[in-house]
């Protein structure tokens, strides 16, 4: 009887590892990993914002309704719990990301409009907060790259034969993960119009 149960031990091992049962305990940590290397680095941007609204709010003939939109927008973003479960939902992972879309569109409309602020251009203050902001969004964006790779990777073993037997077995289903917010409007060709030149 014992050598019947360490026969069954050592092939049920076998059998796990050979079903990618490890794969999927190796690829579900480095995903986990991403998502939350990719938190961080929104939080990063989260935390720079009250720092460039006190210092926005400075000028004092600033546009109050684009500093406004900063303002709800963060407070919307943040606003969102970005539990792990937010991975395995993509309703809740699209929410998020809509969120945090939202926040970067009104962070670019601000920095647009700075523009026409001499006073905040000079001030090296917001220079220096500009620049670690430039910082951070490239850094959330190589951030998301590496999550849209991990799950890659976790998806493709979780839909591939044999190895999505072992998926359904243990309840391993294909992660969400970030896509295009209006995929129509950018595959799109720019519509350029130089209008009419006078001669």
């Amino acid at each position: 009887m014992r050598r019947f149960l360490l026969l069954l031990l050592v092939s049920t091992a076998a059998l796990l590892g050979g079903c990618g049962y490890n794969d999927f305990q190796r690829l579900d940590e480095e995903s986990r990993s991403a998502w939350a290397e990719v938190l961080n680095q929104y939080q990063r941007r989260a935390d720079l914002i009250p720092n460039i609204v006190a210092t926005v709010q400075g000028e004092a003939n600033f546009e109050r309704g684009t500093l406004e939109a900063v303002v709800n927008a963060r407070a919307r973003a943040t606003s969102i719990q970005a539990t792990p479960e937010l991975l395995n939902d993509p309703a809740a992972l699209q929410k998020f990301q809509a969120a945090q879309g939202e926040l970067g569109s009104a962070l670019s409309r601000l920095m647009v409009v700075v523009e026409q602020y001499p006073n905040l251009k000079a001030n090296q203050g917001f220079s220096d907060l500009r620049v670690q902001l430039e910082g951070t969004e490239n850094r959330i964006a190589v951030a998301r790259n590496r999550y849209i790779q991990a799950v890659q990777a976790y998806n493709v073993l979780a839909r591939s034969f044999p190895t999505n037997l072992t998926a359904m077995v243990f309840g391993y289903s294909p992660k969400a993960n970030f896509s295009v917010a209006d995929e129509a409007t950018i595959s799109a060709p720019p519509k350029v119009d130089f209008g009419t030149q006078k001669p």
